[in-house]
């Protein structure tokens, strides 16, 4: 009896805590690289290592019927051949002015130095204001536009701040 009667509270705990969590949807036009800087690596042809950052504008999203309005990412790239690896920081500004930090890991194709597909996998960090204890994580897929600069589709879950 004692064992179901724990059992029982777990589920009760564990759909409370799902029922906390909320879904969010983003998307995101970001343009050439305002500042990148590439390094050759010499081992073989096509391999480098870059380090650069991205200004982006929202095309939709919110937390907490906050929406997104604008981000910047910067990240740290391996480029070999027609294949990128990486990882970086986004930092969200949402309309109110508050901040979500979001650290993520990325892969991307690239053909002619231009990127084609990609996906990242993202979670919160950190965040100011109402969102100061946020919790999220989701991914993205992303797809080069041909001005040279990417657009994201991207979705994931949260738990507000208490």
């Amino acid at each position: 009896m004692r064992k179901a009667v724990l059992v029982l509270c777990l589920v009760f705990l564990c759909a409370a805590s799902s029922l906390a969590q909320k879904k969010n949807n983003s998307g995101w036009a970001c343009g050439k690289a305002v500042t990148a800087n590439s390094i050759d690596v010499g081992d073989k042809p096509n391999h480098s290592y870059t380090i650069a950052q991205f200004k982006c504008t929202a095309t939709k999203g919110e937390f907490e019927g906050v929406k997104e309005k604008e981000g910047t990412a910067t990240e740290f790239d391996e480029v070999t051949g027609d294949g990128v690896k990486g990882h970086g920081i986004f930092v969200d500004t949402l309309a109110n002015g508050d901040k979500i930090t979001f650290a993520y890991q990325s892969t991307a194709s690239m053909k002619d130095g231009q990127m084609q597909t990609g996906s990242n996998k993202w979670q919160a960090t950190s965040g100011t204001g109402k969102f100061k204890d946020i919790k999220a994580n989701g991914a993205c897929k992303a797809t080069g536009s041909p001005d040279g600069g990417i657009v994201f589709d991207c979705s994931g879950t949260y738990t507000p701040p208490k």
